[in-house]
């Protein structure tokens, strides 16, 4: 098919731009959304993009009307995205919680911005990383995924469709107003270059009785699609193999839960990604995630310019978390530094993941600037 938009080249694009495309050639057909800044060119690029590829974009009354649409375009196999910042995520949250419920594939991109309430509309935070991870009520897992640059912005928003479509689970894309707004340079793959995951399907009549049953052994049932064979019933109540409501039956209720976490917990290695960055000989580590870690890069050559044995660990997933690796990197260094623009967010995941093996020190800044590379070092060298 042709696109809309160059591809086997580079673009100079913004990190929203960068996103909007990769989900078309991820095979997004179905965008629901409301503006709100930082988003909303994620919401134009779509608009613009959609018509051209017999996909539909359109703008619902708000964000929780916006995360209910892509969950019915997912079921009537499509795959669906959205975008926000952090005040439509708040209202997003019931509406993912139902998502995770009946494991209904989507991705949610959450370009972040100054918060709580109205707060920075047009600056860059990270507040939003407990609230990706738990924002939604009861015992529930997701994937969470985190870009540094515009380029990372689109091949993560491609990867959140292949993790979203194999584990059939919502993906949440966590952003920021600076790359959203940011432009680089931006490789744009042609269809064949780039893996393109898609859902299972039920192979037979048999199977799609049960949209909700381990039929595979894998935790991941086949997904049937809407108006086409069985009538499939789908329910945020607790519900059996079937989707029928089991709302008093403590065996199935478990079963089902732990069954939606441990489908992601089993393949973490797919799941989790992460960059390495000088960390062979290091003593001194420092743990990032997102725009962040452009300044920590920067900062892990300066120290080491200045004879700091210093390296960096770059959390391209920050959900499901790899505890385990934050403690083999706690044994072989002295101190941990983790760099954020919240108050302690991934912080305690990683001092959680140290158990006491290294110290763990947190290097907040909120207010809507990024940390500058200087102001990491001067935390290290004290």
């Amino acid at each position: 098919m042709r696109y809309p938009f160059p591809v086997g080249k580079s673009d100079f694009i913004q990190g929203d731009e960068a996103i909007a495309r990769a989900a078309i050639l991820a095979g997004c057909r179905f965008y629901a959304g409301y503006p709100i800044t930082p988003a909303s060119e994620i919401f134009e690029a779509m608009a613009l993009y959609m018509p051209l590829v017999d996909g539909v974009s359109i703008q619902m009354e708000d964000e929780l009307a916006s995360m209910a649409a892509i969950i019915g375009a997912s079921w009537a196999g499509a795959k669906a995205m959205t975008a926000t910042s952090g005040p439509g995520f708040s209202l997003m949250q019931e509406n993912l919680g139902y998502a995770i419920m009946t494991e209904t594939p989507v991705v949610v991109v959450d370009v972040q911005r100054g918060g709580p309430s109205t707060g920075q509309p047009t600056l860059a935070a990270q507040g939003d990383i407990m609230q990706a991870i738990w924002g939604t009520h009861g015992d529930h897992s997701l994937i969470v995924l985190s870009p540094s640059t515009v380029q990372e912005a689109f091949d993560l928003t491609i990867r959140a469709f292949n993790l979203a479509e194999k584990y059939r689970t919502p993906v949440v894309l966590l952003t920021d107003a600076e790359i959203a707004h940011m432009r680089e340079r931006v490789y744009i793959p042609t269809p064949g270059e780039v893996e393109i995951i898609d859902r299972k399907l039920p192979a037979n009549e048999e199977e799609a009785k049960y949209p909700f049953g381990d039929i595979h052994g894998d935790g991941v049932p086949p997904m049937p699609i809407f108006g086409k064979g069985y009538r499939t019933y789908v329910t945020g109540l607790t519900h059996d193999e079937r989707g029928r409501p089991k709302t008093v039956d403590a065996e199935v209720h478990e079963k089902l839960i732990r069954r939606i976490i441990e489908k992601l917990e089993r393949n973490r290695e797919d799941i989790i990604s992460y960059d390495a960055f000088e960390l062979d000989d290091a003593e001194v580590a420092i743990v990032s995630t997102g725009i962040v870690s452009r300044s920590a890069v920067r900062a892990v050559k300066i120290l080491r310019e200045r004879g700091v044995k210093a390296g960096l660990l770059k959390l391209n997933t920050i959900w499901p978390f790899d505890f385990d690796m934050i403690e083999e990197l706690a044994e072989r260094v002295r101190k941990i530094y983790v760099p954020e623009m919240n108050l302690g967010q991934l912080y305690h995941l990683v001092k959680e993941g140290a158990n006491g093996k290294a110290e763990v020190e947190l290097i907040a800044k909120i207010g809507g600037e990024v940390h500058t590379p200087m102001e990491i070092v001067e935390r290290v060298v004290g």
